[in-house]
């Protein structure tokens, strides 16, 4: 196998895997730091992986993909980060997270509403104001006095996303409208999108865990609804609303 340390979320990790292109994926996050914990990918990891991926597919009428070891290891090494991770308050969420100005916003949305548009309408708005931190699945480390959060290597299928992280000021939720607007949702009402957006381990002791950290992060981070269409000024009534409601 091949082992190396990467870091994620300021965490030294152990990796041990089978392919080389799983290696060349974490390339980014490379370490010679101390692990604090090593996740290993078995073979058996494998097999479970493609039955959760055959399950997955089957439900939403997809065609079963062809095996590939490279695309199986790397979602099962991501699997078992995400679980592994939130015993050290660190919580993977499925969004795109945009820092400006050193604080970062993340954006939420059932697949295809148009967040990754949104952050790039962002990153045009702001110039070099603006830093992608990750356009698909974020790590946010939830403390007592904040939010961090941060880059991985899964960062969407236009690869947008660097090794950096920022304190997360917003979590907003983003769906179409034909107009744009936005307005302050209570952590109450947030609760059911930011609870499907997170990930969601599949033992109880892991599910009170991710709870746990939900509750906690609904004290120091505020959350948003956002309608939009899409257009440049999108950006603009978003920034602006995040900022005269603070």
């Amino acid at each position: 196998m091949i082992a190396f340390t990467v870091k994620l979320a300021d965490i030294p990790i152990g990796i041990r895997v089978f392919s080389p292109s799983t290696q060349s994926l974490m390339r980014g996050y490379y370490s010679e730091e101390q692990p604090v914990f090593t996740v290993t990918v078995t073979k058996d990891d494998l097999i479970q992986e493609r039955e959760f991926e055959r399950q997955a597919r089957a439900v939403e009428g997809l065609p079963i993909l062809k095996d590939s070891l490279a695309r199986l290891e790397r979602l099962a090494l991501h699997r078992k980060l995400a679980e592994e991770l939130i015993y050290q308050d660190v919580l993977l969420f499925h969004g795109s997270v945009i820092a400006v100005d050193g604080e970062a916003y993340l954006f939420a949305a059932k697949s295809g509403t148009g967040k990754s548009t949104h952050s790039r309408l962002w990153r045009e708005a702001f110039g070099d104001r603006a830093v992608m931190i990750n356009d698909d699945k974020p790590f946010l480390r939830i403390g007592e006095d904040g939010v961090l959060a941060y880059g991985t290597p899964w960062n969407g299928k236009h690869h947008l996303g660097c090794n950096s992280s920022a304190p997360l000021k917003t979590f907003c939720v983003l769906t179409r409208d034909s107009s744009n607007h936005i307005e302050p949702i209570s952590p109450e009402d947030a609760f059911s999108s930011v609870y499907r957006q997170c990930f969601h381990p599949a033992d109880e002791k892991g599910m009170k865990k991710v709870l746990d950290l939900l509750e906690r992060m609904s004290k120091t981070v505020r959350f948003y609804h956002l309608g939009c269409n899409m257009d440049p000024e999108a950006s603009l009534v978003s920034y602006r609303g995040m900022q005269e409601e603070q």
